[in-house]
């Protein structure tokens, strides 16, 4: 008997009949990533149902030497869940392990499994007048274990932080399948590291989570979105300010988009309807929130906080939404971008954040110089402003067959737009994670001193190199 049947035969006994197929067509639709950049083949998919289950497979993976590539809802953006084309791996879904526990209203917090979607996290805490403080475009399939391994972000970081701001306590299995369990969260604790937060980011290549306890925080009582025109992104970073200075903590959310993304968004969506009458360099999405004590007063402190931008020229238009319909509406353009510009072509994109005063300089600078350097391509910058960090896509030009581009030209530009971001002192990834996409430049624009001290890590927690291989470093 092979080394891989004999772990087959031995996985099968440890996870029953749900808990491991070799059926093709039940991986396929796993081996791809969500953008179709990378493909891999695995010769079986594992589906543990509690941390016990998981820890037994992983001890057999350690004893058969067999790869394993964690993976939540495969919505990842840069190849962190997709197996390498070798065959070797088991591809490990955490999708069962989807428990949210009793929500402690007292304590504002839960304790969930690594399997649960975000969309459903969020709809359990809203059932107890709570919420949890991060959504994205892919809340209908990201899974907690997934965000947390990839430390995501979102449209809430202004206010609340990314993923290692809001994971109280976690549970994973080590690469020898024991289990780290500090799910039991403490406001201080000095004893020693927080290994928790040494997991958290780490791709699932130190360990895999399986359970966390996270930070809730008071259900929204009234909100008011805001949707304005400016003239330039510097323009942008000043209203950002002002907002800060005038809402404080209740500015919630602060994101901006070229008027090239607005006709992106209308020409792929014939239902939207552009907010402002007329067309503008930039455009600036507000959302400013407050719990039941403040609700009466945010409109009028809003409107406030507007009329001081208009005698002070931070903005040429501005449209409140009218209700709840009309700001979800707004918010539907935010996260029908990247859908957008998909629709339009192929293209490489880019999750990038440099210091937060030098962003708008940035911005401008880097879409001048790609624009000048690739002749015929569309560079877009959209995001985060508030929190240093956007999305920067740079569109193929009209007729370019996509694969060829992207292996070409597009990997070229991808490179170049790592330099520059590199040379204003900034990270080549800011919310994705570098998963297989961003690996090779991490090793060649990252601190050597940094990188050495993660490959010790690595080295320590997984001296065979079973976890993930092949993913951020």
């Amino acid at each position: 008997m092979s080394e891989q049947q004999a772990f087959l035969e031995a996985a099968k006994a440890t996870l029953g009949a749900r808990g491991l197929t070799q059926d093709a067509e039940l991986i396929e639709p796993w081996l791809t990533d969500w953008r179709g950049r990378f493909k891999g083949r695995a010769f079986a998919m594992a589906s543990p149902a509690s941390t016990q289950e998981l820890s037994d497979l992983v001890r057999l993976c350690a004893q058969h030497r067999v790869p394993i590539v964690p993976q939540g809802g495969n919505s990842g953006m840069a190849g962190g869940a997709t197996p390498d084309d070798s065959g070797q791996a088991v591809l490990l879904s955490l999708r069962r392990m989807n428990t949210i526990g009793e929500i402690d209203v007292q304590g504002r917090q839960v304790t969930c499994g690594a399997g649960v979607i975000l969309q459903t996290l969020h709809e359990a805490a809203e059932s107890k007048g709570l919420r949890f403080p991060l959504t994205l475009g892919g809340k209908g399939s990201a899974t907690v274990g997934g965000l947390i391994s990839t430390n995501a972000g979102g449209t809430q970081v202004l206010r609340h932080g990314s993923m290692r701001a809001l994971v109280m306590g976690l549970e994973a299995v080590l690469a020898d399948g024991q289990v780290f369990s500090m799910l039991t969260p403490l406001k201080k604790d000095n004893r020693g590291f927080d290994l928790k937060q040494l997991l958290i980011g780490s791709e699932g290549t130190l360990g895999i989570v399986t359970a966390a306890t996270l930070k809730l925080v008071p259900a929204i009582a009234e909100r008011v979105v805001i949707w304005a025109g400016v003239p330039s992104v510097q323009a942008a970073r000043t209203l950002l300010l002002h907002c800060e200075d005038s809402a404080g903590e209740a500015l919630e959310g602060f994101e901006i988009l070229p008027q090239e993304s607005l006709d992106a968004v209308i020409a792929h969506m014939p239902t939207v309807r552009t907010p402002l009458a007329g067309a503008h360099p930039w455009h600036v999405l507000i959302e400013v929130v407050a719990d039941r004590a403040g609700a009466d007063r945010l409109r009028e402190s809003c409107e406030a906080m507007l009329e001081q931008a208009f005698d002070h020229d931070l903005l040429v238009d501005a449209v409140f939404a009218a209700n709840e319909s009309q700001a979800e509406a707004f918010w539907l353009i935010r996260e029908s971008i990247s859908p957008a510009e998909r629709a339009r072509g192929p293209a490489v994109q880019h999750d990038i954040s440099v210091p937060v005063d030098k962003m708008p300089d940035f911005i401008d600078a880097a879409v001048a110089q790609i624009q000048s350097d690739w002749p015929g391509t569309e560079a877009i910058a959209f995001g985060h402003l508030g929190d240093g960090n956007v999305h920067f896509h740079v569109i193929a030009p009209q007729g370019s067959d996509g694969t060829v581009w992207q292996r070409g030209d597009g990997k070229a530009i991808s490179r170049q737009v790592n330099d520059l971001v590199a040379a204003w002192g900034g990270s080549i990834s800011a919310e994705h994670g570098i998963g297989q996409l961003k690996r090779d430049d991490l090793a060649r624009l990252g601190d050597p001193v940094a990188l050495d001290m993660m490959r010790r890590v690595k080295q320590a927690l997984d001296p065979q190199g079973l976890l993930n291989p092949g993913k951020l470093l």
